[in-house]
C-alpha cells in the first residue's frame, strides 16, 4: 500500500518547499522595512511546513506486516 502514496508524499515535499520559502520571503520583507521582530505570517508558514513534513513522513513509513 505504501506505493499507493508515493504520489502524495512527493506533493507534499513540494508543499513544504512552497511554504518553505514563502517563509523566506517573508522574512526578506520584514528585514527590508526595517522590521526587528518575525513576522506574524512567517510563524504561521513555518507551523504549516512543520505539519507537511510530518504528514509526508508518516505516508513514508512502511507498512504494517500483519
Amino acid at each position: 500500500m505504501a506505493g499507493e502514496f508515493e504520489d502524495i508524499r512527493q506533493r507534499l515535499e513540494a508543499i513544504a518547499e512552497e511554504l518553505a520559502d514563502l517563509g523566506i520571503v517573508r522574512l526578506r520583507e520584514s528585514i527590508d522595512a526595517g522590521g526587528t521582530e518575525l513576522p506574524v505570517d512567517e510563524r504561521r508558514l513555518a507551523r504549516a511546513r512543520r505539519a507537511v513534513v510530518k504528514a509526508a513522513g508518516i505516508l513514508a513509513e512502511p507498512d504494517d506486516a500483519q
